[in-house]
């Protein structure tokens, strides 16, 4: 081989801390699109109902919320039909859900893919949150059969502009879950406990952030305790979801710009943990 050939590639160990190559994710992108297809496909590939357990999760959900927590809790959703609060909190959160423990089993259930072929890692999480965002979208037309119903069954609020920020709410909310899932990925490679904890620990979260509850409720009954809530970013975008999408609720723009500072915060710390530990995961999973 002679010293002055050239290589269209340099595949390398030695890297800085924080040297994330965009223009090889970029390169990658036919790769990326593969593992969304193949998320989708093997999501429900051998069940007999198929897609249709896309729209089961969140309509049985929120059928079991309307019950337990509107009708014998007696937990008030204002003019808004209990059913239609609870799907748009449902759908959102869902996502959320979906990222985080989707991501954070990144490394232990990718390490034999990860061990025999190179490509940018990060590929990895960024497919689930994608995938994830195609289930939020198919999710999201259940609600707007039964925002239609409403509509006609007599319910006096209706869609305005507000709905075109929606989609960036649901671009903050997928990136919250994968900064999270990041974090937690890189850890669980060494503290395998962390795995154990994740489906109990996001139930929990979950009363923390104003999904089955309006925001004010939790002030007005609980005011010692509200604080859980207000500093919890995942209740700002729940609650903006409702403001936007029903017209009821609140809207905080310091909420909101603390729920975005929180999110590009956490996402920096998520790379640099996460490009910390592909270069020895291998080693540990």
């Amino acid at each position: 081989m002679h010293q002055n050939d050239t290589w269209l590639f340099e595949i390398g160990s030695k890297k800085r801390w924080f040297e994330i190559d965009w223009r090889e994710i970029w390169r990658y992108r036919d790769l990326l699109f593969l593992f969304v297809h193949r998320n989708l496909i093997t999501t429900y590939k051998q069940t007999i109902l198929g897609p249709v357990w896309f729209f089961i999760q969140p309509l049985f959900t929120a059928i079991t919320f309307t019950l337990i927590f509107n009708n014998i809790a007696g937990i008030k959703t204002g003019t808004i039909p209990p059913m239609l609060f609870n799907l748009a909190g449902i759908t959102i959160w869902n996502y959320f859900t979906a990222c985080l423990t989707e991501t954070s089993d990144t490394f232990k259930a990718n390490a034999a893919i990860f061990g025999k072929v190179y490509f940018p890692r990060l590929i990895t999480p960024v497919s689930v949150v994608i995938t994830n965002l195609v289930k939020m979208g198919i999710q999201f037309l259940l609600f707007i059969f039964f925002y239609v119903f409403f509509i006609f069954d007599g319910m006096s609020h209706v869609m305005d502009h507000k709905v075109f920020f929606f989609p960036l709410l649901v671009i903050n909310m997928g990136l919250l879950g994968l900064a999270l899932g990041m974090i937690i990925s890189s850890m669980v490679t060494k503290y395998r406990d962390l795995k154990f904890l994740i489906g109990f620990g996001v139930q929990l979260v979950m009363y923390g952030s104003a999904v089955i509850y309006p925001f004010a409720l939790i002030k007005e009954k609980m005011p010692n305790y509200a604080w859980l809530v207000e500093y919890n970013p995942l209740a700002y975008i729940i609650e903006t979801t409702r403001f936007v999408l029903l017209n009821e609720g609140d809207f905080s723009w310091n909420g909101m710009l603390y729920t975005v500072g929180i999110t590009i915060f956490l996402l920096i710390i998520g790379l640099l943990l996460f490009h910390k530990t592909e270069k020895s995961f291998i080693d540990t999973v």
